[in-house]
């Protein structure tokens, strides 16, 4: 018997269908897919988030000068002349970073094997490239989801059955965070 379910598809498929099943889920924290998609992400997604609960405060603050550019009432960065050029004026400021300790980077870096990258879209300026944001889903994992399950020892999500399908009588489920 097979450890996982082969889902009618090639390895290559299967790995790129759950891994934006995943994605889909930690970016909107729930899917509505057929029930054994949702039961194979379900495993990936219980494994990602006790990864983020075991390493969710294994980092150190750091302060650091950055120079960080001025900018206008408009949000325009504001330049001056020098030597016939026109040059970006920068300030210093001082910033907190997290820097992670190296078991919190194996981790991050064990999560980003499975999540893809992911863009916001905002709902009145749809379409238009200049306001979409990248959404950072690790973070979310460490900073949202995780805090929420320190204290709970697995069971992160649950299945809900929604009905049969009516294309082809699947069973669909709603696969959410518990």
């Amino acid at each position: 018997m097979a450890k996982y379910r082969k889902l009618g598809r090639t390895s290559s498929q299967r790995k790129a269908m759950l891994r934006a099943l995943a994605t889909s889920f930690v970016v909107n924290g729930k899917i509505v897919t057929t029930q054994a998609r949702a039961e194979e992400v379900q495993s990936i997604i219980e494994k990602l988030i006790t990864l983020a609960i075991k390493e969710k405060d294994n980092f150190e603050t750091v302060t650091k000068t950055v120079k960080v550019p001025r900018k206008d009432k408009d949000g325009k960065r504001v330049k001056e002349e020098q030597d016939g050029k026109k040059v970006t004026v920068f300030d210093e400021v001082e910033k907190e970073i997290k820097k992670d300790k190296p078991s919190r980077l194996h981790a991050r870096r064990q999560m980003l094997k499975v999540l893809y990258s992911a863009t916001e879209v905002p709902k009145e300026a749809a379409g238009r490239k200049r306001n979409t944001k990248e959404i950072d889903l690790v973070a979310k994992l460490f900073d949202e989801i995780a805090p929420k399950y320190v204290d709970r020892k697995g069971g992160y999500t649950r299945i809900v059955k929604i009905g049969q399908r009516k294309g082809d009588a699947a069973m669909e489920v709603l696969l959410e965070l518990v």
